[in-house]
């Protein structure tokens, strides 16, 4: 049997076959789990992909919705229990990431990034707890990022959020851990996903200075965070909550 047959994962941000999200739903979707898959784009070519590769066409249900609309956020795990009757899995990683100095950042742009980056988190995290407790635990993954431990230009907000999302795994797992409810946090470092080639397209200096910055000598592929996420939703290291893994290359160690 695979490791997440008959259990049902909800997976956000997962609209782009580049993305982190992505790469998570077809890791999930590999080992057996039905997916709910939630992006502001439609995520309709990666459920696509998704139900071929658990092998059930029904099994994996794409959703467009604005996760900056607290309904909508809410809505979003009324259906997947309505499509599929049970919540065993969260993976919040829907993020927007807004590219300012400080001191230029608008009242509007902080307001969304927060609501996407960290209220909707926190939101579906308390709207799957009654399907979680009554299945007796369920496990609970926000994807969050090395500026959430360290700072970056230009990337104020972003990391403000990312770091009050770690904040919000932690808080979590001491109130939910007798509950059965593990919850962790990966954060990805520089990932090559579309936003990162997209600038190392126009800003090659840039970038190649980033990338030696990394004591790997590249950046990240999506498949590895999907890796991290994955082993945290199936591990039997079930004495394993509250933590942020950090998966950089090593970015972040000097």
């Amino acid at each position: 049997m695979k490791p997440l047959q008959g259990r049902v994962a909800i997976v956000t941000g997962a609209s782009s076959p580049v993305g982190i999200g992505a790469a998570v739903a077809r890791r999930l979707a590999g080992s057996g789990a039905k997916l709910l898959l939630v992006a502001d784009e439609s995520p309709a070519a990666v459920a696509r992909e998704c139900a071929a590769l658990l092998g059930d066409a029904d099994g994996v249900v794409p959703l467009t919705a604005d996760l900056g609309d607290a309904d909508a956020v809410l809505a979003m795990v009324v259906e997947a229990e309505k499509r599929f009757g049970r919540i065993d899995l969260l993976v919040n990683n829907a993020a927007i990431r807004l590219n300012r100095n400080f001191g230029d950042f608008t009242a509007a742009e902080f307001d969304k990034a927060v609501a996407i980056n960290l209220r909707a988190p926190f939101l579906a995290s308390q709207a799957v707890l009654p399907s979680m407790r009554r299945q007796g635990g369920g496990r609970i993954v926000h994807v969050a990022s090395q500026l959430g431990s360290v700072a970056y230009q230009t990337r104020t907000i972003y990391g403000m959020t990312k770091a009050a999302l770690i904040h919000l795994a932690k808080s979590m797992a001491l109130e939910l851990a007798r509950q059965n409810i593990q919850v962790n946090t990966v954060s990805p470092g520089p990932i090559a996903t579309q936003p990162l080639l997209d600038r190392a397209r126009d800003q090659p200096e840039e970038s190649a200075r980033r990338m030696d910055y990394v004591p790997m000598g590249r950046f990240g592929r999506p498949e590895e965070i999907g890796e991290v996420v994955h082993w945290l939703l199936t591990t039997d290291a079930s004495f394993l909550t509250g933590q942020d893994l950090i998966v950089d290359g090593g970015y972040t160690i000097h």
